[in-house]
């Protein structure tokens, strides 16, 4: 009797144990197939929506300026994860491990570091030239020549490559399997992960705050007339294309943040905070951050008219190939165009219409 009861025991053990592996396992699935998902979606609005960005500016001369050389720069810096580093990722999901050898690893790794730091990069670059196009106005001609914007734009980059090789001499790029991806390992060096955060993302915000918290200062004095010496014209085009770069910016904080913080608090203490992180909230932060690669063509497109014309344009335009190259400048735009000279823009009175 007592040797039937262990038997039953342990046969309900084994069976309690055999429904949490199952439900454990169902979990994974839906988990792993939640972040396939998310990853897909995300490849293919990028390669689109970036695509027609960059089209969008070399098919119309009026788009062609000093502002819109970062957008286009910032589509080039989001469009190269989703060539190569996002479907290796994705083909670790499906795989459920990392099959592609240390040399992708170390490669994909790196082009992401350029694609966020370039990004974030790209975007200080965007809120200067929009600081400077808004509140100094009369000297944006000579701050933005084609050679100066060009110098700009090599800058950017440089400093992009010279804050991510460091990562091959401190060991950082390393496959996490929680996120299926060779990224920065924040638990490394925690000197290392707090220089990162702080140069990579907090002083860059800091810097994109102040720029356009003076837009938005100059915006409401010119408003509500608080200073009517202001020889500043703020045109209704130029407010739209500010609000559009500053959602832009908005989204990226809001998107690299939780990631960013995290990477904060462990490298702080990485002993007692690591551990304490949820997996869930870990893996989330990550792929917030991969989702923010597509979302800036789908900005452009929502809030800039004239930027989702020259969309239509373009998919329509594949339908008849010929019509492909057709520069369509002769239709009005709202992208940042040149300031005419200081002798044209010299009004007694700012003029803005909201």
């Amino acid at each position: 009797m007592g040797s039937e009861s262990n038997i039953t025991y342990v046969n309900c053990l084994s069976h309690g144990a055999n429904n949490s592996d199952h439900v454990a396992q169902r979990s994974s699935v839906a988990v792993t197939a939640a972040l396939a998902s998310v990853l897909i979606f995300t490849i293919i609005v990028d390669i689109l929506g970036n695509v027609l960005v960059i089209l969008s500016v070399f098919r119309n001369k009026k788009l062609r300026n000093a502002g819109n050389i970062f957008v286009v720069s910032l589509s080039v810096a989001d469009l190269v994860v989703a060539v190569y580093p996002y479907p290796l990722v994705l083909t670790a999901i499906f795989r459920n491990e990392w099959t592609m050898g240390d040399f992708h690893c170390q490669v994909s790794g790196f082009i992401m570091g350029l694609s966020v730091i370039g990004s974030i990069f790209n975007i200080t670059a965007i809120a200067i030239n929009r600081y400077c196009y808004i509140c100094h106005s009369l000297h944006y001609d000579r701050f933005y020549s084609l050679k100066n914007t060009c110098c700009y734009l090599g800058l950017t980059w440089l400093l992009t490559a010279i804050a991510t090789v460091p990562n091959f001499f401190v060991g950082s790029l390393q496959y996490d399997p929680r996120i299926f991806s060779c990224t920065f390992a924040q638990t490394v060096s925690s000197y290392y992960t707090i220089s990162v955060v702080v140069i990579h993302f907090l002083i860059p915000l800091l810097v994109v705050s102040f720029c356009y918290m003076r837009i938005w200062v100059l915006v409401i004095q010119v408003k509500h007339r608080v200073k009517p010496e202001f020889k500043v014209k703020v045109k209704p085009s130029d407010l739209r294309n500010f609000l559009t770069m500053f959602m832009v910016f908005v989204l990226f904080a809001v998107c690299w943040a939780p990631l960013n913080f995290i990477g904060l608090a462990v490298a702080i203490n990485p002993v007692k905070v690591a551990p304490k992180i949820p997996e869930w909230l870990f893996v989330t932060s990550y792929f917030m951050a991969y989702f923010n690669s597509c979302l800036n063509a789908i900005i452009y497109g929502l809030l800039n008219q004239n930027f989702r014309k020259e969309y239509k344009t373009i998919l329509l335009s594949l339908c008849t190939p010929r019509n492909f190259l057709m520069d369509t400048s002769k239709y009005g735009t709202d992208g940042p165009k040149s300031k005419p000279s200081p002798a044209i823009t010299n009004n007694n009175l700012a003029e803005i219409h909201l």
